[in-house]
């Protein structure tokens, strides 16, 4: 079976087919740095490495672009708030940011272009939906003429006329149109650059659709992001660069579902946001890429701290017997590189499927089960076979399953320990323990 995806352009599941044989171009929009990220933004952030990480599993080459979006009105703000510039701003909540998806265990991307080093292509690129009829200068500032696109809406299957019904926008008498959306914004607070337009900054949707086209010179396979950008970030996105170039930018949009807070919306401006600091203080943070892993990522989740519990629970359970087989194989001085194939397949099958993380953690719970039953019956043959399985899926999730091999001296401790527990000799029992612990074998 090969791989298949929900493609939200077309609203369908789709063969994945890629424009160069086992090579995959993918841009995931990043953060506005005014502000830490909470746990809902970094689901996109989790969900998209576990996506690279599965293709390169696969044998694709991937190249994964994902950006900082550091010039925005809410930069401006904070930087007004915490009376230092927006590029002090933009510094340490991107640098924060960076620590908190190394904490997530996310890989680095290939990538992270900043919407400020991409300015003058910003401007061409403007000058460019000028030139041809797409865009219109009104006092400083530049509009995307929406009515122009015959298309506008494909993206959130909705036409111009429903758009404007439906509108909630303020009234702006520059517009020609209620739904033409900014591409260069007039300023005379905060940073800003000069332009033919005058002086001021580039609009947010502006900015990642020119970052991709310098980055990747025409069509990529994958554009994708938190379910919220789909419209009008992405939407818009897809206007320009078809006005401009004649394509849709991707072939696939992928959006991830939204996490909430017991049942609403997080909200960093109304403060009932968790964020990565917290988890990693509390020892929480495996437990919440495990969530994450293995919730389907277009489903809405329901944060809570129990939730989060009950995955620790299985993570826990998941990697408790791994280190007990990995123990026992390694006493008994078993090694090998095979993995039990019926179980990889039906791992790929699940994946294949949309990513069906669910069924793939009903799988992991079962060859845990399977681990269990064969450290009982001492089949060491079989044993060795489930416990790098486990640890090739995990690999693919980012999930770590570690074991230190002992060495003579730690053996010698790991015997010294069983004979004080069978002598009843706890406080000796106890001392070898805490080394064990330590060295990683308990």
């Amino acid at each position: 079976m090969s791989l298949k995806v929900y493609n939200s352009l077309t609203n369908k599941i789709e063969e994945f087919k890629t424009i160069k044989e086992k090579e995959v171009t993918m841009y995931v929009c990043g953060p506005t740095v005014y502000n830490y990220i909470h746990i809902g933004n970094a689901r996109p952030v989790i969900f998209f490495d576990v996506f690279r990480r599965y293709l390169e599993f696969l044998g694709y080459k991937v190249t994964y672009a994902s950006n900082i979006t550091d010039v925005d009105d809410k930069i401006i703000a904070q930087a007004i708030k915490e009376h230092v510039s927006e590029k002090e701003i933009a510094s340490k909540y991107a640098e924060a940011f960076f620590n908190d998806v190394k904490a997530l265990n996310s890989k680095q991307c290939d990538f992270t272009p900043h919407a400020t080093d991409y300015i003058p292509q910003m401007i061409t690129f403007i000058q460019g939906l000028i030139d041809c009829g797409y865009a219109y200068e009104a006092d400083g500032d530049v509009y995307f003429r929406v009515t122009k696109l015959n298309d506008y809406g494909v993206l959130s299957n909705q036409n111009t006329e429903q758009l404007e019904s439906g509108a909630r926008i303020k009234v702006n008498d520059k517009k020609e149109n209620p739904l033409d959306f900014t591409l260069w914004k007039k300023t005379t607070e905060g940073i800003m650059w000069d332009s033919p337009f005058g002086k001021g900054r580039p609009g947010w949707h502006t900015e990642c659709v020119c970052m991709i086209d310098d980055l990747f010179k025409g069509m990529i396979d994958v554009h994708g992001g938190g379910f919220d950008l789909k419209f009008p970030h992405h939407e818009n996105e897809i206007a320009q660069s078809e006005a401009l170039h004649h394509h849709k930018i991707a072939n696939y949009y992928m959006h991830v579902g939204r996490v909430d807070l017991d049942g609403e919306k997080m909200s960093k401006s109304k403060g009932n946001v968790i964020n990565i600091p917290f988890l990693q203080e509390k020892g929480l943070l495996e437990a919440y890429r495990f969530l994450i892993c293995f919730s389907h990522y277009r489903v809405q989740v329901n944060f809570s701290l129990d939730l989060l519990e009950q995955f620790k629970r299985d993570l826990d359970k998941i990697k408790r017997s791994f280190k007990q087989a990995s123990l026992e194989l390694d006493l008994a001085d078993v090694s090998s590189n095979e993995v039990v194939e019926s179980d990889i397949n039906s791992f790929i099958s699940y994946m294949n499927d949309d990513f069906n993380t669910p069924n793939v953690l009903t799988l992991l719970l079962q060859i845990t089960k399977d681990i269990n039953v064969l450290l009982r019956s001492k089949d060491n043959t079989n044993l060795v076979l489930k416990v790098n399985t486990l640890k090739t899926i995990f690999d693919v999730f980012g999930l770590k399953l570690e074991y230190q091999k002992m060495n003579q001296e730690t053996k010698q401790i790991y015997f010294d320990w069983n004979e004080a527990r069978i002598n009843k000799d706890f406080a000796k029992a106890d001392l070898l323990r805490d080394k064990l612990v330590e060295k990683g074998v308990l």
